[in-house]
């Protein structure tokens, strides 16, 4: 996923708004914000990585950016608890290709999660989106990797309370409390098990079974508990 991956995938499912404009000396115009240009709007189903039962729907509206010093393209999240206007600020996400995770010492993976299950389990959703816009999305997600601080750790209370919240990723069947699911589903009218059908299908690829994280330390895998950590072909 490069930049021009990056920014292309945007903008297909931009809803027609244009790519920001290049000014003369290559900056880009800043008139309305980062969130002016194309952005993608996704739903998942969080979990903290110190309590695997704290699991919380979240909603991500993410913009591409890239470093114009190495070229790398990630995305910036800001996540909030719902869609409404009154919606609370959980926190922020950062979304990363494979390549660059690779690349980060182990002192600083243990903070990001995999997205391999989010994607075939069907707990990833990009509502709004037209259905190929959709597919096409999850193929570019699908291995990529996400650093997620909740700054509003728990949402039932008037303001933000406590220590920042690092996030993990569902990783297993065992792990998804169904009743947040359920919760899903009934405000999106979807079905994680149709969507789940359907991407193996689209995907070719098993759904992974890892094992939650045992501490803060663990670091993430995509697709195995041991060994080599590939995928299975469906």
């Amino acid at each position: 996923m490069d930049r021009r991956e990056l920014f292309g995938s945007l903008a297909a499912i931009g809803a027609g708004l244009p790519l920001p404009a290049s000014e003369p000396d290559g900056k880009m115009e800043h008139a309305g914000g980062p969130m002016s240009g194309p952005h993608a709007h996704f739903c998942g189903i969080h979990m903290a990585k110190k309590n695997p039962k704290f699991q919380i729907i979240t909603q991500h509206y993410c913009a591409a950016h890239t470093s114009d010093a190495s070229g790398e393209a990630m995305f910036q999240c800001v996540l909030f608890d719902n869609t409404t206007s009154n919606a609370k600020l959980l926190g922020v996400e950062y979304i990363i290709t494979e390549a660059t995770y690779r690349k980060l010492p182990d002192g600083e993976k243990k903070y990001w999660h995999p997205h391999t299950y989010e994607v075939l389990g069907g707990g990833l959703i990009a509502p709004g989106m037209k259905p190929e816009d959709e597919k096409n999305f999850m193929k570019t997600i699908l291995t990529t990797w996400g650093k997620a601080w909740h700054t509003w750790p728990d949402p039932l209370t008037p303001v933000p309370v406590g220590e920042p919240l690092l996030i993990w990723s569902l990783m297993a069947d065992d792990q998804v409390d169904p009743s947040v699911v359920a919760k899903r589903d009934k405000q999106f009218s979807c079905s994680t098990k149709k969507i789940r059908e359907e991407r193996a299908k689209e995907l070719g690829f098993a759904v992974p079974d890892v094992a939650a994280p045992r501490s803060l330390e663990d670091l993430g895998r995509q697709w195995t508990n041991s060994g080599d950590d590939k995928p299975t072909k469906k």
